[in-house]
């Protein structure tokens, strides 16, 4: 029997909460953005009045004024999104217990074991697209297919740009609607992805169907054979409830609010990521393998910057040994242009009850210290206590230690 996913969609997320928290704002060009006095000042969600303007998300509040004098701007409020999400996945669990959460604003929901009681794909996806916005207020958008992948680019592709805000895509029509459409509509095709493929001549989703997988393995390994499956529709992947709860990997971002030139301050930045992404790895009761650290340039579109990750000797929850390991990343890789963005992420986790003791090492005094810095951060706020070089003019802590993701709560 052939699957039936959705993907869920919920159309300017942040914008149409806002306008549904301030009804004065329901027929006004509205964006969500960051802090337009820091380097967070981007476009964060913009509704489609906006985006008639020509407004974009991620592009400068500066820019998105200049297109549209008459914007209102409001700043983010990210608990409510993160509840309100929460909430769409309570009513996309009345229709099958498939659900899956994709990011704050997308879900996958397997609907083919819900096709006998609810009706046709179509009737179910109505159904889902009337509750939400009964219950939210929002207008969501669902993508239909036999898979996640062509659930997902239904939806960015065909459902985000009709009136009904749903559309499907199966083997019966991927050749007519999905094919022609530029390789970068492929999902899991970037921006370094595109420019390879173009240059290989592979413009079209099509071409790069019809191209040697043979061909692509050669030159990407798996990875090209993925991209060769997704664009022939081919995607055995299942709907994965509360993967959100089972992690691989534990990170965290910061955008800075200037650029970042030198090595000290960066480090500072690198020790507060380490410390808080330690914090989340004890939380959870984890231990991880393997340290990425990824740099970004102050230029978009350069080839400047890294992704780069690094094995432990062995698994661990300190800080500690996240920032040897990030300064040794950094020392290796940085090339001494200025930083704007800068991510830490903690990998290959396993439980910490697998922990096997070091006859050498005795880690246990640093961990009892840690768990107790954590306790008086739970009881007392992220700014309880502090490495000193947090209060350089580099760190970043104290002034995030309020936001979520960066943004106001």
């Amino acid at each position: 029997m052939e699957r039936t996913v959705f993907l869920v969609d919920m159309q300017a997320f942040y914008a149409s909460v806002e306008k549904v928290k301030q009804p004065h704002l329901m027929n006004k060009p509205v964006i969500v953005a960051g802090d337009p006095k820091q380097r967070s000042g981007i476009v964060l969600a913009a509704c489609p009045l906006a985006k008639q303007e020509g407004v974009k998300t991620a592009e400068p509040i500066w820019q998105a004024r200049r297109k549209c004098p008459t914007l209102e701007i409001i700043t983010p409020h990210m608990e409510l999104y993160l509840t309100l999400s929460l909430e769409i996945t309570k009513i996309l669990e009345y229709f099958s217990d498939l659900v899956e959460v994709y990011s704050v604003d997308e879900q996958f929901i397997d609907v083919t074991g819900s096709l006998h009681l609810f009706g046709s794909k179509q009737a179910i996806a109505q159904a889902i697209r009337d509750e939400i916005f009964d219950a939210i207020g929002v207008e969501a958008r669902v993508g239909i297919g036999p898979n996640k992948a062509l659930a997902k680019m239904a939806c960015d592709q065909f459902a985000k740009k009709n009136k009904t805000g749903i559309a499907e895509l199966n083997q019966s029509n991927i050749k007519a609607l999905l094919w022609p459409l530029p390789v970068d509509a492929l999902f899991g095709v970037g921006h370094r992805m595109n420019t390879h493929l173009v240059k290989m001549g592979l413009h079209t989703v099509g071409n790069l169907a019809c191209y040697p997988v043979d061909w692509l393995k050669k030159r990407w390994g798996i990875n090209g054979e993925v991209l060769w499956r997704l664009a022939n529709g081919i995607d055995p992947s299942p709907v994965v409830p509360k993967t959100h709860q089972t992690q691989k990997a534990i990170g965290h971002h910061m955008t800075l609010p200037h650029d970042y030139q030198r090595e000290a301050d960066i480090k500072v930045v690198l020790r507060e990521l380490s410390e808080e992404v330690a914090r989340r790895v004890r939380r959870q009761d984890y231990l991880g393998m393997t340290v990425s650290v990824n740099l970004q340039s102050h230029r978009f579109g350069s080839k400047e910057g890294f992704n780069r990750q690094l094995a432990l000797t062995e698994p661990t929850q300190l800080s500690s040994k996240i920032y040897q390991a990030a300064v040794i990343l950094f020392s290796r890789h940085w090339e001494g242009y200025p930083v704007r963005g800068i991510g830490l992420t903690l990998s290959k986790l396993v439980p910490k009850s697998t922990q096997q003791l070091s006859l050498f090492d005795e880690p246990q005094a640093e961990e009892d210290l840690s768990r107790i810095m954590d306790l008086l951060k739970e009881r007392y706020g992220l700014t309880a206590i502090m490495k000193a070089s947090s209060l350089l003019d580099a760190g970043q802590a104290k002034a995030r230690a309020n936001k979520i993701g960066g943004h106001s709560r």
